[in-house]
């Protein structure tokens, strides 16, 4: 999708209303079977999105998508650039499969429970999580000032991210406009799978694209804020609900969690997607990356 993304969409399954219709996507989480069957790991909602009147596990979905100016305790006083119309950009990508090729900021969360936070590795847990597995992007936050894309999706930007939602390194001259610290925080419940373990101990959750380690974690970006709205988002102090909520005044307009719930896109896709699959969907288009 091209353009500004903002003035086309109609609803948004995200808290702030009339504001927030940027696209997030990450790839698909399976669990394979011993017996060589896949089958698609639900999600659930970050039991930190509940707020005044709103229960999270209400919620349909588990990604949770943070915009920093500095960290989770402070905004500090540096200028942050909002993301322009248009703007789109990916951070990971599909082909690494080392942990040499892993990068900064791209990490999982083994759950012990569903409010866990830290011990972060850079592969997938290697034994079952009581609560599940959290996956995490940092995207770079730094922007050369011109480009609202690259052919890579990536060049436009540099990352200095430490991870941990802690603040990002000085920007480089080649790239020195700060923008938002933006994150997801991916939650899949893998709960229902603990007893199906594989017996030799192999880690048995992967990618939609046949990544069994984890390293080629991925996600894209489209910037799809109206107006000015992020900008006024940054220039402000607020932090977290304080930036609006229903019954709390604040910089942002908000939206309960029915009226979220109610935003949803047709699904259009052909091939089985759902229960115990043969192999994983778009294997019979080529679309597998690897083994």
């Amino acid at each position: 999708m091209t353009g500004d993304i903002g003035e086309k969409g109609s609803c948004t399954t995200c808290a702030y209303t009339e504001v927030d219709f940027s696209n997030y996507w990450t790839a698909v989480m399976y669990f394979r079977h011993e017996n060589g069957s896949y089958k698609r790991v639900p999600q659930y909602p970050n039991a930190q999105l509940g707020y005044e009147g709103q229960n999270a596990t209400d919620i349909k979905g588990g990604m949770t998508i943070y915009y920093t100016q500095k960290d989770f305790d402070t905004n500090g006083d540096q200028y942050i650039t909002a993301f322009q119309p248009g703007f789109r950009m990916t951070v990971g990508s599909p082909t690494i499969d080392t942990l040499d090729g892993s990068k900064p900021g791209l990490r999982y969360t083994c759950l012990q429970t569903i409010l866990t936070r830290g011990f972060e590795t850079p592969d997938f847990p290697d034994k079952p999580c009581p609560a599940g597995i959290m996956a995490i992007h940092h995207f770079p936050a730094c922007w050369d000032g011109k480009n609202l894309d690259s052919p890579d999706h990536q060049s436009h930007m540099y990352s200095t991210t430490k991870g941990g939602f802690r603040e990002a390194g000085p920007c480089p001259a080649s790239h020195p406009v700060r923008m938002p610290q933006l994150a997801y925080e991916t939650m899949w419940n893998t709960t229902a799978f603990k007893d199906m373990w594989p017996k030799d101990g192999s880690q048995p959750f992967l990618w939609s694209y046949m990544d069994s380690k984890g390293y080629g974690t991925h996600a894209d970006y489209v910037f799809g804020w109206k107006g000015d709205s992020l900008q006024r988002a940054m220039n402000d102090s607020c932090m977290f609900h304080k930036c609006g909520s229903p019954g709390m005044q604040g910089v942002l307009k908000t939206q309960t969690v029915a009226e979220m719930n109610k935003c949803a896109v047709q699904n259009t896709v052909e091939e089985n997607t759902e229960g115990w699959l043969d192999e994983l969907p778009g294997q019979k288009m080529g679309m597998a990356f690897r083994a």
